[in-house]
């Protein structure tokens, strides 16, 4: 990672503001959300950590006391005008499953980039939070943590997921 803060920032975040801006008042308009990371994904020697910038820091007051976090990052290495139009893949690169639209499957083509994952909180030092595992890459923008509160969580016998979901990733 190189330069600051804001830096980063401004570099990695330049994709996110495509959109033309309108009045958010007509019906169908066009908004512009500006999103900041704050903070990067780092994957050194086995160990996840989610480095919080240190404007951010603040923020992680408490959050050692919960078990596991929300990770919203952003699939910045994954960025292109052509992918985003993407909306209909075969889940998890594999032909043998059905076509499916990409807001029934967690493909990492979408039209916005948005990641989630649930991690569970090994530690949380100074601005580091360390996390057991991530499906993110080295470098990934950090775009918000949320703590996972179990009343959040639907009860499992409610849960349905099609065929090729069952069995996991």
């Amino acid at each position: 990672m190189a330069g600051t803060a804001g830096g980063w920032a401004a570099a990695s975040v330049a994709g996110l503001l495509t959109t033309p801006k309108s009045s958010a008042a007509q019906p169908g308009a066009k908004t512009v959300f500006e999103l900041r990371p704050i903070g990067v994904v780092e994957i050194k020697n086995a160990e996840n950590r989610l480095r919080i910038f240190e404007e951010f820091q603040e923020g992680l007051l408490g959050l050692k006391d919960w078990s596991h976090v929300l990770v919203f990052y952003w699939f910045d290495q994954n960025d292109t005008p052509e992918k985003r139009r993407i909306l209909k893949v075969h889940p998890r690169g594999n032909k043998s499953n059905p076509p499916t639209g990409v807001f029934a499957c967690r493909a990492p083509f979408r039209p916005n980039l948005i990641a989630l994952s649930t991690c569970k909180i090994r530690s949380v030092d100074g601005g580091v939070v360390i996390v057991e595992a991530i499906d993110a890459f080295d470098g990934t923008p950090l775009l918000d943590l949320k703590p996972f509160t179990p009343q959040d969580a639907p009860a499992a016998d409610t849960v349905r997921v099609p065929g090729w979901a069952r069995g996991g990733p």
